[in-house]
């Protein structure tokens, strides 16, 4: 049977593959080709965001989804479990948004051991008590054996959008600062480690945990100067900050050497040829702040527990617009693109 697609669809691939789901330039092109054209029209040529806002009455909510289908279940730092919950609590948060309340979904793959789902279902609890969020409902699917790998968890979060939060591409000016609030890639290295595909000893642990406490320490230091916010997730840093460079028009400019990642991950990265702009990331969040209060932004996220890694990585310029460049310590330029395949399947 052949399917005609719409004349809108401008989706050319013949079918969907592994890359269409890691979060670099094949999921941009499944999303804004084909899903967006096809479900979500009214949204063609809009930023696309963590979350959706919505108005009801006097109360301005956002609301998000996410699935998670990380393999190996558990690993050194969290588990699949804990990452649903910190995955959509986190959308809200850099959305400008007090996390309040989530759904789950549950599919569950039959034959697997009620003791691993006892202890998920135990680490979403404990993570959703300590991110403050209440888990208000949900669903479970058992699949047949071999259809799933033990476990996919769906999560719809739920918050309440702060009235100081006027995030948006649109509000970044040149001469704003770029910080993040930790060390780079520590998930997805210590999931592909707990995978067991190379060969490599690292003392590495998953940063999964809320951002909620660094959003918040965000806006109440920086209020209205800060510009725009995001967690990077799949693809990366790198690709955070590229879609923000097309959606605002500007370019991003990236001190290379006060980015934080720790010498394990580099290492992984330089065996494997990955950067690691591109690893994904379940405990950081990225924010651009005017360049008044970006030092005192700063000085607000290091003293957030576990915030002491918190650096200023770079700032906003004109040009070239929609380009994200990192700069050596020598001078040296290079283009920092969006994650282009998928060298980390299954890690969120």
């Amino acid at each position: 049977m052949t399917t005609t697609l719409s004349p809108a669809v401008r989706f050319g691939d013949a079918q969907i593959e592994m890359s269409h789901g890691a979060g670099g330039k094949a999921s941009r092109r499944l999303v804004e080709g084909l899903i967006l054209p096809t479900m979500m029209a009214e949204a063609i040529g809009q930023a696309l965001g963590d979350a959706a806002n919505l108005t009801i009455g006097d109360a301005r909510l956002a609301i998000t989804t996410d699935s998670f289908v990380v393999r190996p279940l558990r690993f050194p730092g969290g588990s699949i479990g804990e990452l649903a919950i910190n995955g959509t609590v986190n959308d809200l948060a850099v959305s400008g948004a007090v996390p309040l309340a989530l759904v789950c979904s549950l599919i569950v793959e039959a034959g697997t051991p009620t003791g691993t789902l006892q202890a998920e279902i135990e680490a979403m609890g404990a993570a959703a008590r300590h991110a403050g969020v209440r888990i208000i409902g949900g669903d479970t699917k058992v699949v047949e054996h071999g259809k799933a790998d033990a476990l996919y968890i769906t999560t719809t979060g739920i918050g309440r959008l702060d009235p100081r939060a006027a995030l948006g591409a649109e509000a970044v000016r040149p001469g704003d600062r770029i910080l993040v609030t930790g060390h780079l890639g520590d998930h997805g290295i210590t999931v592909l480690l707990a995978r067991g595909d190379i060969d490599l000893a690292a003392d590495l642990r998953s940063d999964t945990r809320s951002v909620y406490p660094f959003a918040a320490a965000l806006l109440d230091e920086a209020g209205a100067a800060l510009r725009w916010m995001r967690d990077p997730t799949r693809g990366g840093l790198a690709t955070s900050l590229n879609e923000l460079a097309r959606d605002c028009g500007r370019a991003l400019l990236l001190d290379e050497e006060a980015i934080p990642v720790r010498d394990e991950v580099r290492g992984a990265c330089e065996l494997l040829g990955l950067d690691p702009l591109h690893i994904a990331n379940e405990g950081q969040l990225v924010a651009i702040v005017a360049p008044e209060r970006a030092d005192r932004a700063l000085e607000a996220l290091r003293r957030v527990d576990g915030g002491g890694a918190a650096a200023l990585i770079g700032r906003v310029d004109v040009a070239p617009a929609g380009t994200v460049l990192a700069v050596s310590a020598y001078g040296g330029t290079r283009v920092v693109d969006m994650l282009v395949g998928d060298p980390l399947p299954r890690i969120c």
